[in-house]
């Protein structure tokens, strides 16, 4: 029996790793199921949903050239519905927070007071000579040093 993509074999598991599982096919060949193709849910733990030596259907998404098999279980089953959430999974063990809908605020102005326009000119002056130093440090860095050219 040759396989071609998109048949659905049954296949017994051979191998469990964090990432998929090794499926054994019925025409000696093996295949890989990749953790994400396993279930329409979220499976963290490979060894709680599958077992060695179970038997399983899988569908065929790719052969590559060298041999290797791309296999899926989760798309030899029917899509659960858009919108619904399987019951007993973790999202239905913890209630659902509603959060409050987002609104912009202004920032906080900082009180002037009694500013005098020394003050706030003092200020000015301040911010302005940091914001220039932060420039300054990140174009030098970029560059790998600043050095001025003398001509």
């Amino acid at each position: 029996m040759s396989l071609q993509v998109g048949d659905i074999v049954e296949g017994k598991v051979t191998g469990l790793k964090p990432f998929g599982c090794f499926v054994s096919l019925p025409d000696g060949k093996t295949g890989l199921v990749h953790i994400s193709e396993i279930s329409y849910e979220y499976v963290q733990d490979i060894a709680a949903v599958l077992e060695d030596g179970q038997t399983v259907r899988v569908k065929v998404l790719s052969i590559a050239p060298d041999g290797k098999i791309a296999l899926s279980i989760k798309r030899t089953q029917p899509a659960p519905e858009r919108g619904s959430r399987p019951a007993g999974g973790a999202a239905a063990r913890q209630p659902r927070k509603e959060a409050p809908p987002r609104v912009w605020q202004p920032k906080p102005v900082q009180p002037r007071g009694d500013m005098t326009f020394e003050d706030m000119m003092a200020r000015y002056k301040t911010q302005s000579e940091e914001k220039i130093a932060d420039l300054r440090r990140v174009t030098e860095n970029h560059r790998g040093g600043y050095s001025r050219r003398r001509g």
